[in-house]
Formats: structure tokens, C-alpha cells, sequence
């Protein structure tokens, strides 16, 4: 008799630890995904304000541009 309490004591112990595993494991699937850091780049606008942009909407340069090439933008945008 003794023998048949034990095993039905340690069955119970293993089936509510395996539900309790199994329960954990499937509130992963239902848990909200979480939200992503985004990059955010700081820069000044043309009134010069801080802004921050997000690194994804920037677009990528392939070249670099010369201090001349600046200069002469600079002059050209002011009058």
C-alpha cells in the first residue's frame, strides 16, 4: 500500500512539473513581441534645431564629399 502511495505521489510531482514546463514554454508563443530599438542619429535642422532621424531613413553615400565641393554648396544655398 505504501509502495502505490509513493508512485502515485511521484506522479503527480512529474505531471504537474512537466505542465508547468509546458505552460511556460507556451506563454513564449503568446507573449507580445517585444518592441526593437531603433538607431536614432542626432542632427541639426536648417533653423537649428536638434532632431533626432531614425539610421534606417538615412540614405547611405557612397562617396564622400570633398571640402570644396561643401564650400561651394554653402555659398550657393546663402545668398
Amino acid at each position: 500500500m505504501e509502495q502505490q502511495t509513493k508512485n502515485q505521489t511521484r506522479k503527480k510531482f512529474l505531471l504537474w512539473g512537466a505542465a508547468a514546463l509546458s505552460s511556460i514554454g507556451i506563454l513564449k508563443y503568446f507573449r507580445s513581441p517585444k518592441t526593437q530599438k531603433t538607431e536614432t542619429v542626432k542632427m541639426l535642422s536648417q533653423d537649428g534645431t536638434l532632431v533626432e532621424i531614425d539610421k534606417s531613413l538615412l540614405a547611405n553615400a557612397t562617396k564622400k564629399i570633398s571640402n570644396a565641393e561643401l564650400q561651394q554648396w554653402v555659398n550657393k544655398n546663402n545668398p
